[in-house]
């Protein structure tokens, strides 16, 4: 889960596909000269230095035959390098899709370090997200309540199916009952009571926009064309509809009443009308 522990690897990954890229192009002799060694190719006088866990890698891997001081590429380096590329492509895409950040959770009772994307939800992506004062467009109430309006959600299993269920059809389903409201439990039921109640809260106008994006995950620029809005104008539509669902989680409190003040007066005084 961190990220010291990878680098190793990615960096022993790497001198592997240099080396099959390397002798991919014909024959090759080996010299060892003891911390390293030298691979020359028979074809042209091309010479790399290769470490010798790399090429042990390779030949255990069935990549590479070595026949005495000669190296041989194998029908499966093709293959190897062409996985090698397309894994290389996506992680390429995936840095140029993702905003890094290092947090620490507790995992089984222990403190880990452990990287998450700030670009996985929309909703993490809408912390980046300032006004003209630099202040955060967001605030942290209103995201927070969007995090309880999507718990609910997926709790209480409202997301469509898109795969097949492999389940029994009639597994608890009892006589004279037309659908799987049964088989549901306390805890999603209650989720399921508590968005609706959020959703009749935000009302009909904003509880679109706040569905779409907390719950089904789509980003603002899609909600825009979906819904056919102006430009920058559904950030403007889920802030009026996070900060109402904030104060649906967390009404403010009631206005206190001033009591109305008390003359004692003398016994033959009278008020002024």
């Amino acid at each position: 889960m961190t990220e010291g522990k990878n680098k190793p690897l990615q960096s022993a990954n790497r001198a592997l596909v240099r080396l099959l890229r390397f002798i991919g192009r014909g024959p090759a002799l080996v010299t060892d000269h003891g911390a390293h060694l030298d691979i020359s190719l028979e074809q042209s006088a091309e010479r790399r230095q290769v470490e010798k866990p790399v090429l042990e890698q390779a030949i255990s891997a069935g990549l590479l035959r070595l026949e005495e001081n000669r190296l041989y590429p194998q029908d499966t380096v093709r293959a190897f390098l062409k996985r090698a590329m397309v894994k290389e492509r996506d992680e390429i895409f995936q840095e140029q899709h993702r905003l890094l950040d290092v947090v620490s959770l507790e995992v089984a009772g222990e403190r880990q370090t452990v990287r998450r994307n700030e670009l996985s939800s929309p909703l993490l992506a809408l912390v980046r997200l300032k006004d003209r004062d630099g202040q955060p467009f967001f605030p942290p109430d209103a995201l927070d309540a969007g995090e309880r309006l999507s718990s609910d959600f997926h709790r209480g299993l409202l997301s469509p199916r898109i795969t097949a269920s492999w389940e029994p059809r009639l597994s608890k389903r009892m006589k004279g009952q037309t659908s799987g409201a049964q088989d549901l439990s306390d805890s999603a039921l209650s989720a399921r009571l508590r968005f609706s109640k959020a959703a009749d809260a935000m009302g009909p106008e904003l509880a679109g926009v706040a569905i779409d994006v907390c719950c089904f995950e789509k980003g603002l620029e899609l909600v825009e064309r979906e819904r056919q809005w102006p430009v920058r104008s559904a950030k403007l539509m889920l802030r009026a509809a996070l900060q109402a669902l904030a104060r649906h989680y967390a009404p403010p409190p009631p206005p206190t009443r001033k009591r109305d003040s008390h003359h004692w007066g003398a016994k033959d005084y009278r008020p002024n009308l």
